[in-house]
């Protein structure tokens, strides 16, 4: 049996989404370890005052790609971006490249989706629906083809509780919702969807679950292979540990955190955290690719890529080893000092909002406004809250994932050991994302211990009001104090006292 890098030299490949986070590290992971594979034809648009040669150029300047670039600094002669947009008719791609793709590609891999959680509806079937049935139909004029991989989400059918590896009936016929849905006025249709939704939480999972069933229709046509990766996280082996470049999903969660400014989320500390590394991810999809290539099924071929099954870890850990990496290597320029609470009790949860998040918030915006610069920290949390909110999904409780291990291509999530992945992962926030130099830890420490002198003052000064205010004033209240106070006094005594007698 020849092996995926051997299966891949010489193939034209064809991705979408490869500027987005899992593009770019499967962009990389090819060119690494495929040396020899021709070529990289990656869909491109302009994007923020950028041409699409910028964009790519930008892509390629990145850290992730330092691997590579010591090997073989001209790898970008590989890559051919190709001017397209999903949201237009034929994904606006030109005739010429048109041409070209279909007499070259060898293996499709859909990466390219919109993953807003509040994305409006119409938009969201736009380019997660009919962008893929766009694809989906010049993949089947593509002289050459041999593998088409779709990229999907675990929580596509996150209204089961137990998720096989297999294509579930949609919610509803895909052509009849969007034909219906055309001509409908985008008021009406931000009317009508929740009840679209039924049970399913948002527009992402629902549309995904529609994609999922255009990609089935044309597995008669194609070789046709579906990753359903859980929530994907900062990589875990390579290029390197701790690879992250975006917000999303847990990062911002982890940053929000060692900031200090996030201090309290809903959620069970025994519920399983479902994170899969995104070299996991890229692993299997490769792999995917070439067993699809090779054995040519008459179904599609589903991957559930999670690690909840085979090796969980819960969100209370994940809790725990957060901030104390945060503890350890403090970011620059903390709110506050990291510590965090993690609760079920939706009452306990409120107060923590109130006291840890918007109190705080309106003293430090009171202080901007009398230094005369403009208020900020109750928006922040407020987008902070509606994030989090949206962070609430339904966790599948997913099938063991088909495991064949390869020496290049590892995705057994059974060896991942989390304590050290999580510190990568908190580790890659600082430095990819928010470009923090790691020999300024020490200016980090002393901001901590300055932060923590503030909260101890604040405590003493708010101790003294209350008794002033209230106790001082109180025959009762001060009676009551004095009682609390004598019986600490006991407990240290008889604690010195009993500790003595050990002796």
């Amino acid at each position: 049996m020849a092996s995926i890098s051997q299966w891949y030299a010489g193939k034209n490949v064809l991705i979408t989404g490869a500027t987005g986070f899992m593009g770019k590290v499967l962009v990389e992971k090819l060119l690494r370890s495929c040396p020899d594979v021709k070529a990289l034809y990656i869909l491109v648009r302009p994007k923020a005052g950028q041409s699409m040669s910028e964009r790519v150029q930008d892509m390629m300047k990145c850290k992730l790609f330092d691997r590579v670039r010591e090997v073989n600094p001209d790898f970008h002669q590989k890559i051919i971006p190709i001017s397209s947009e999903l949201t237009q008719p034929g994904l606006a791609i030109s005739p010429e490249d048109v041409q070209t793709l279909t007499s070259c590609i060898n293996i499709v891999f859909h990466c390219a989706a919109t993953i807003r959680f509040d994305e409006p509806l119409k938009h969201a079937l736009q380019l997660n629906v009919i962008a893929t049935q766009q694809l989906l139909s010049l993949a089947q004029q593509m002289q050459h083809l041999q593998a088409f991989i779709h990229i999907s989400t675990a929580y596509a059918n996150c209204n089961r509780r137990h998720i096989d590896e297999v294509i579930y009936p949609p919610p509803v016929e895909p052509k009849k919702l969007i034909d219906s849905l055309e001509g409908m006025d985008d008021s009406i249709v931000c009317d009508i969807t929740p009840r679209l939704l039924a049970d399913r939480p948002n527009t992402y999972t629902y549309t995904k679950a529609l994609a999922e069933c255009v990609v089935q229709q044309q597995s008669g046509k194609l070789n046709i292979a579906i990753i359903r990766p859980s929530i994907v996280g900062a990589s875990w082996q390579e290029p390197f540990p701790g690879w992250i470049d975006n917000f999303n999903g847990p990062s911002g969660v982890f940053i929000a955190a060692g900031k200090g400014i996030l201090r309290t989320m809903r959620a069970s500390n025994d519920a399983v955290a479902d994170l899969i590394p995104v070299d996991v991810v890229i692993n299997l999809t490769l792999a995917a690719g070439w067993y699809t290539a090779v054995h040519r099924p008459k179904t599609a071929l589903v991957y559930n890529c999670t690690t909840g099954g085979i090796n969980p870890f819960h969100w209370g850990e994940i809790e725990h080893h957060v901030m104390s990496t945060f503890k350890r290597n403090p970011l620059e320029q903390a709110f506050r000092r990291p510590n965090a609470n993690i609760t079920s009790n939706y009452l306990i949860y409120q107060y923590w909002i109130l006291v840890s998040h918007k109190f705080p918030a309106l003293i430090y915006d009171l202080f901007l406004r009398l230094s005369g610069q403009k208020p900020q920290m109750m928006r922040i949390f407020n987008r902070l809250h509606k994030a989090i909110g949206l962070l609430d999904l339904c966790g599948p409780n997913s099938a063991e994932l088909f495991l064949v291990i390869f020496q290049t291509f590892n995705f057994d999530v059974r060896q991942l050991n989390w304590p050290e992945y999580i510190e990568n992962y908190c580790i890659g926030t600082k430095k990819y994302v928010l470009n923090e130099d790691m020999s300024d830890i020490p200016a980090a420490r002393q901001h901590l211990r300055k932060l923590r002198n503030i909260r101890y003052t604040f405590n003493t000064v708010l101790l003294v009001f209350i008794w002033r205010v209230f106790i001082a004033r109180s025959q009762m209240a001060r009676n009551i104090w004095y009682f609390v106070v004598s019986l600490c006094f006991k407990f240290l005594s008889y604690f010195r006292a009993s500790s003595t007698l050990t002796q």
